[in-house]
This record gives C-alpha cells, sequence and structure tokens, in this order.
C-alpha cells in the first residue's frame, strides 16, 4: 500500500496572513489569493502524465487553533492514495490520531502526530475539486 504519494501543502502561522500573502505575491511572485498560492502541476507516476493535482500554500492566522494539539507554528500536508485504509494501518502501529477524518468536495483529510509533536495533515486528493 501507498502511504505518502507527495506535499499536499504548506501551511504555517503569522501575525499578519493579509500582509505576509502580499509580500509573497510581490517579492516571490507566488500566484496568492484569499486562501494563499495553488501550484497545480500533472502526476508523473501515471501512465499518460495528465492527472491534475494540486500543493497548497496558505498562511494561517498566529490565533489559529488548526494546528492543535500542537504549539508549532506549522503543519505540512500530505498527499496520500487511500486514507481510510491509511489511517487504520497507521492506528495499529501505534501513530496517534487527531480528530475524526472529514471530506469534502475536494477530498478526505486526516490527521496524526508525529513523535516531535507535529500536527500532520494526511490528504487523499480530488483535484478537480478546485
Amino acid at each position: 500500500m501507498k502511504r505518502v504519494t507527495g506535499i499536499g501543502g504548506i501551511f504555517f502561522k503569522s501575525d499578519d496572513p493579509k500582509k505576509i500573502k502580499e509580500w509573497y505575491g510581490k517579492h516571490l511572485g507566488l500566484p496568492v489569493d484569499d486562501y494563499g498560492a495553488s501550484f497545480p502541476w500533472l502526476e508523473v507516476d501515471k501512465k499518460d502524465a495528465t492527472t491534475p493535482a494540486l500543493t497548497q500554500w496558505s498562511p494561517f492566522s498566529a490565533s489559529s487553533t488548526y494546528f492543535e494539539p500542537s504549539q508549532k507554528q506549522f503543519m505540512f500536508n500530505y498527499r496520500v492514495e487511500n486514507l481510510v485504509e491509511l489511517l487504520k494501518v497507521l492506528k495499529e502501529e501505534g501513530v496517534e490520531i487527531v480528530g475524526e477524518m472529514q471530506e469534502f468536495s475536494y477530498g478526505k483529510f486526516g490527521w496524526i502526530m508525529d513523535p516531535d509533536g507535529n500536527k500532520i495533515e494526511l490528504w487523499e486528493p480530488k483535484d478537480d475539486g478546485f
């Protein structure tokens, strides 16, 4: 079973998310919008390499509780192929699962904690949901 297939997103806290998005847009050319920046690409491990994919970059408010129970200022999102099965395997392996899996039009999400106290978001994407 495949586990992580790629990076789905990079999320971090900022004292002023609007200002930091504007700075990254102006100085580094990120295509920012209200949510951050989305980087579309094609999956290369597919036969024809035409399957659309997306990596998200998003600053969160410094007061956001979304990363809890982690006390870190960042959270990584990893793309996975079968979130339901992966969460079962991870639980069997003794990995701490955080909350309940959620499903949206753009995919399924689950959360785990690593040994350093970092909350990790696992995403089974539906890239066409964007």
